[in-house]
């Protein structure tokens, strides 16, 4: 490991040993054609993807001691592109499931859509207006299990109907398993959503809100989902969509949660923004 003075982001020796299988299979798997194992460490490379995504930094405002924002983004754009966040992700959270003694895959889920703003810059072929909540941007979809886990996660111009997020993220849960049998969603989504989720054998129930309730009410079950949005929100990456491409988006989800997840899996904290 590299000399630098850790930062709170950086992945402890026992955080690191539950990534590094993973990195190093990869490595093996994508060997250099002259036989260049690399400058960096890969471990450095994590760290600095860490960073980033916590800080909200530009790539060209990396910490000197970080590895280069060019062999940064070498890495991120081909694990994004191959899958090998999502892999790492995935591997997390059943670990975490594990470890809270739950069944390896979820027959229930919870399905929301967040719009979040866009930086300047961000192709607008990519984005729109969220006509409800009147924010320009993107759209943020999440499936997450009950303990508030992302299981899939779409990312969508703001101008798409929640009933078009629905159905992605249905598509790409029945994709991955064939446990869920259940998803709950909120009055955003439609008959549309609930038809397409019986093609997998998912029943979509659509909560409806008590006409009776006042101000905010938290839904049981199907608020999981907020708390998660609310978690992802401490990702300073993610508080605006600064991404070119909708796949690098969803690709910062997966490493946000991986930094929770081997946190959770470690019993390590991290301070939040507010903490004094």
């Amino acid at each position: 490991m590299s000399d630098h003075k850790p930062y709170s982001s950086d992945a402890s020796d026992e955080q690191w040993a539950l990534v590094e299988p993973v990195i190093t299979a990869w490595k093996a798997a994508h060997p250099s054609v002259s036989g260049h194992r690399g400058r960096y460490e890969m471990r450095e490379i994590v760290n600095a993807i860490l960073y980033q995504n916590r800080s909200g930094c530009q790539w060209d405002l990396l910490p000197h001691d970080l590895p280069p924002a060019g062999a940064v983004k070498y890495y991120f754009y081909k694990w994004r592109d191959d899958g090998t966040d999502q892999t790492i992700h995935d591997l997390m959270r059943w670990q975490l499931w594990e470890k809270n003694r739950r069944l390896a895959d979820p027959s229930l889920i919870v399905m929301d859509t967040q719009s979040i703003r866009t930086a300047v810059g961000v192709p607008a072929d990519t984005t729109g207006k969220d006509a409800s909540k009147r924010v320009p941007g993107r759209k943020r979809c999440l499936a997450v299990d009950v303990t508030g886990l992302v299981v899939e996660a779409v990312v969508l111009p703001a101008s798409a109907h929640d009933n078009a997020a629905g159905t992605a993220l249905l598509d790409g849960v029945a994709a991955q398993m064939d446990t869920v049998k259940k998803a709950l969603v909120d009055q955003g989504f439609k008959k549309t959503v609930v038809d397409h989720g019986k093609r997998p054998g998912i029943d979509v129930e659509i909560v409806e809100r008590n006409p009776a309730d006042t101000g905010f009410v938290p839904q049981a079950k199907r608020w999981i989902v907020e708390q998660t949005n609310g978690i992802l929100m401490f990702y300073r990456r993610l508080v605006r969509d600064y991404e070119h491409r909708p796949t690098t988006s969803r690709s910062r989800v997966f490493w946000a949660m991986t930094s929770v997840m081997v946190r959770r899996l470690t019993g390590a904290t991290i301070a939040s923004w507010r903490t004094a």
